[in-house]
């Protein structure tokens, strides 16, 4: 078991190639649900190749963030939260770890949620259950392989990844080659070009699902390279692991979706169950191990961050504790939205997905500019004590997300979850239309926070980061 928490981790513990951070990045990426965003994105109304460029540029630039946030762990051997303690100040720094805490519990709550339903829906295809009896199990086995590994900390999972990497991948091949003869390029290619909005509200809802989920973890895993490791090894190793798998998967995902309208209309509603009725009944349980893996992958990076982020926040208490934590809310949450409040789950899930993206789009744009504007290593004592270099609150910093998150709500909307209507409250004022305007779902508040954020930062900040290094060492 990892005994280290948000420490500092010292010089003899640091280990590793920066290859090796394709193995946690791939396996959390390699998801069938990747397939299922191929019916989201051509359900913004826009045609094959636009959604080809949309999902390129979407997944792969959006996983550059991650791969630049990767070497500030490399930099300073400590968590994404606690190196955002530079920026924020050391106790300032709680408002972005509380956000991010919430969308890693989110994230890996929907995802156990998937694997649960996902085994479920095999097997009641299968005629061997599907009913309460079974999504309990698939529960009890999902949940437990995700706060076994959260719990256990970096080298179980290190190792997991790998195997879920292997298993998965080759799996995932097999169920392409089985399913495309559900692929009719002409159908495909008959799909209609759509607007600029529409491309653009494509590309945030693509980065936001991808990238930009990831971002206020990605230091996590890259904090254990001895400090000499290449950086752009660190940013080349963190980009390709995980854009390789989601670009196949879209891709293979929009040629089904595109080749029938009905095909498409069951992904989005039920993705595990839609491409399940695809395979031949001898395929399934392998279909059922490549769906339940491949969601575990990414629910166990969650897990072991959101405990990262709990302890970031200000609870002091052991990591293995913080993750259990985690892990107990997790199961709770899955246990109301499988057995209580299924319906338009998906829904729901994205517009929390949209709604916490805007502040952390928008940390990212600062801790991305505070990185940039660093010449020196990270003070590590300093990362610890609200009267340090770093300081306790650094007022410009908390307030730009504060502000950058107040006008990128207004720029999004949320159609499918009632609790979020109040959004989008700027797109009338500033001429985009209204909720009901052609700008209504391009999302643009993602991109306006993460841009407010980089270059608020990148123009006010220069001089107190030099005052900083500046100091005495």
């Amino acid at each position: 078991m990892e005994l280290n928490g948000i420490n500092i981790i010292r010089e003899r513990e640091r280990k590793g190639r920066p290859r090796q951070l394709f193995w946690p990045w791939f396996g959390a990426n390699v998801s069938v649900l990747g397939i299922s965003y191929g019916a989201f994105v051509l359900g913004f109304g826009i045609s094959f190749w636009q959604a080809v460029v949309v999902g390129l540029v979407g997944i792969v630039v959006s996983f550059l963030l991650c791969g630049l946030v990767a070497i500030a762990g490399k930099r300073g051997s400590a968590p994404t939260m606690v190196l955002s303690r530079a920026a924020f100040g050391v106790r300032g720094n709680r408002l972005p770890a509380v956000v991010s805490w919430l969308l890693n519990v989110g994230w890996e709550t929907a995802l156990t949620t998937l694997a649960t339903l996902a085994t479920a829906e095999v097997f009641k295809r299968l005629g061997a259950g599907g009913g309460t009896g079974t999504e309990v199990i698939a529960l009890v086995v999902v949940a437990a392989l995700i706060v076994g590994g959260g719990v256990m900390g970096f080298d179980t999972i290190m190792r997991m990844q790998v195997w879920i990497t292997l298993v998965t991948g080759v799996l995932t091949v097999v169920f392409i080659a089985l399913s495309a003869g559900h692929v009719h390029w002409h159908q495909v290619a008959a799909v209609h070009a759509g607007s600029t909005q529409a491309v653009i509200g494509a590309l945030v809802f693509v980065m936001t699902g991808f990238g930009l989920g990831w971002v206020n973890t990605a230091a996590d895993y890259s904090r254990y390279l001895p400090r000499r490791s290449s950086t752009p090894g660190v940013v080349w190793w963190t980009t390709f692991g995980s854009s390789l798998a989601p670009i196949a998967l879209l891709v293979y995902g929009l040629l089904l979706a595109g080749s029938s309208a009905s095909l498409s209309k069951a992904i989005g509603g039920d993705p595990v169950g839609a491409l399940a009725a695809l395979l031949p009944t001898w395929f399934l349980v392998p279909f059922a191990l490549v769906a339940v893996l491949g969601i575990v992958g990414g629910a166990v990076l969650d897990i072991y961050s959101s405990g990262l982020a709990l302890l970031t926040a200000g609870f002091r208490i052991p990591r293995y504790l913080a993750a259990g934590i985690d892990g107990v809310l997790m199961i709770a949450g899955t246990i109301y939205v499988v057995f209580f409040a299924s319906s338009n789950f998906l829904g729901q899930f994205e517009g929390l997905l949209i709604t916490l993206g805007v502040p952390i789009a928008a940390w990212c744009g600062v801790f991305l500019a505070d990185l940039a504007l660093r010449r020196h290593p990270y003070v590590e004592d300093d990362l610890f004590r609200p009267d340090g270099r770093y300081g306790n609150v650094r007022l410009l910093p908390v307030l730009t997300v504060v502000v950058a998150s107040v006008l990128g709500w207004g720029l999004v909307t949320n159609t499918a979850a009632s609790w979020l209507t109040w959004q989008g409250y700027l797109l009338s004022p500033l001429g985009l239309g209204g909720k009901a305007g052609a700008w209504a779902y391009a999302n643009l508040g993602v991109l306006v926070a993460l841009a407010l954020g980089f270059l608020v930062t990148l123009t006010a900040s220069a001089g107190a980061v030099r005052a900083q290094e500046a100091e005495a060492r």
